[in-house]
């Protein structure tokens, strides 16, 4: 008989269907949200549109997303987890399908937004619906998994893409996207377990929005939400970059070539799980400070002329910018003192709007000064961010 009081343990089939269920529907997503990002400029070719039209397919895409992650969550607060789950990996899968049958770019940026709000389903309710259903004493290590599929996700999806459409066509590689969620769906279908733990929430939507209000008083949570935002721009606008810089002299790489440089995204995965290892014996400030050190020494590694060179910047920058986001992430979950729920969307809300602005708002960047411009910016504001809020908490300490 399963213990209501309890929750799911790692002794039980069932928590092990969870977190095979959902890592593979956050697998999925972040495939679906990166899918477009390395295949810019097959984009900007194939449809005849600039970089910063292109771009639209991600920064667009980003904010639709952003909506999706409000709206949804609330809605699951009331009506569920599960079936906002499952509909938004039907209904990213179905329009991965309509995308290469679009034969206008606009209605391409058009289904992108909506696709966007749709991967909001299961963004909004895993980490709700694994919090309620599983004990507690195993919870955060169903987590950290479920995090490890968000970067992988993220990398197998920014190869895929690039090594599909060069191998086979533009059609193909969308079709095998599209069918790969529906395989998801049908996993998932058959084996999250239906929710046992979950609660309706009472409140009203005003409530809801008090909590919001509420963390964006708070300066300390403030500079967190503008550290994920910092910390995107500059991580997203390099790879969003990167595949035309590497079609140019003297690299001249094939789109497939490049696809293999994403690998280097796997070190994401062992990031988080180190920073969360580390943060037991140093403080967050300093690991943060780390990070973000590592992550400036691999842009400027970028620069260099080298293919290996690129190749271990590239990989610093993943490392570094995991450690950097899931310490800012633990330190707005860690002083949130209520309203936690809250604390954490919007912090999720400004890390992706950190994504739109860094594929969009930084194309004028890269038509003046091309990728040493793209890496001047991204190299130095995470660093020139975390040194303002290390100036600014000592005022305040000095203050007091």
């Amino acid at each position: 008989m399963f213990d209501l009081k309890q929750g799911y343990t790692v002794r039980e089939r069932s928590y092990w269907y969870v977190v095979l269920s959902l890592g593979l529907a956050s697998f999925f997503n972040f495939a679906t949200m990166y899918f477009f990002q390395p295949i810019l400029p097959v984009l900007v070719e194939k449809f005849n549109v600039s970089i910063s039209y292109a771009s639209l397919t991600m920064s667009l895409h980003t904010i639709g997303l952003i909506i999706g992650l409000i709206l949804l969550g609330f809605l699951s607060d009331r009506r569920g987890r599960r079936i906002f789950i499952l509909l938004s990996i039907l209904l990213t899968s179905v329009f991965a399908f309509i995308l290469p049958l679009l034969p206008h770019f606009s209605l391409i940026v058009a289904i992108r937004i909506v696709q966007g709000f749709t991967l909001a389903g299961v963004l909004s309710a895993a980490m709700a619906y694994m919090s309620e259903e599983l004990d507690p004493r195993y919870f955060s290590f169903a987590a950290t998994l479920y995090i490890s599929c968000n970067s992988l996700g993220g990398m197998t999806g920014r190869f895929v893409s690039g090594y599909l459409i060069e191998s086979f066509s533009f059609a193909f590689a969308f079709y095998m996207l599209a069918i790969f969620g529906l395989v998801t769906f049908v996993v998932v279908a058959i084996f999250l377990p239906k929710s046992q733990y979950f609660m309706k929430s009472t409140k009203g939507i005003k409530e809801d929005f008090k909590g919001f209000l509420y963390h964006l008083k708070n300066p300390e949570l403030l500079l967190m939400f503008g550290l994920g935002a910092v910390l995107q721009i500059s991580f997203t606008g390099m790879w969003t970059f990167l595949p035309f810089h590497l079609m140019e002299e003297p690299f001249q790489l094939s789109l497939q070539q490049i696809s293999y440089l994403y690998f280097a995204y796997s070190l994401g995965t062992i990031g988080a799980p180190l920073a969360g290892w580390l943060a037991r014996h140093y403080p967050l400030s300093h690991l943060r400070i780390v990070g973000v050190v590592i992550l400036t020494i691999g842009m400027l590694a970028t620069l260099h002329s080298s293919l290996i060179g690129i190749i271990v910047g590239l990989s610093l920058i993943c490392l570094g910018f995991f450690i950097s986001h899931s310490l800012a992430s633990a330190t707005v979950s860690d002083r949130a003192k209520s309203f936690k729920g809250s604390a954490s969307s919007l912090y999720l809300v400004s890390y992706y709007l950190g994504v739109a602005i860094g594929t969009t708002g930084l194309t004028p960047l890269w038509e003046n000064f091309e990728w040493k411009g793209i890496i001047t910016v991204t190299a130095l504001f995470p660093m020139v961010y975390v040194l303002l809020i290390k100036w600014l908490q000592r005022k305040v300490k000095s203050a007091t």
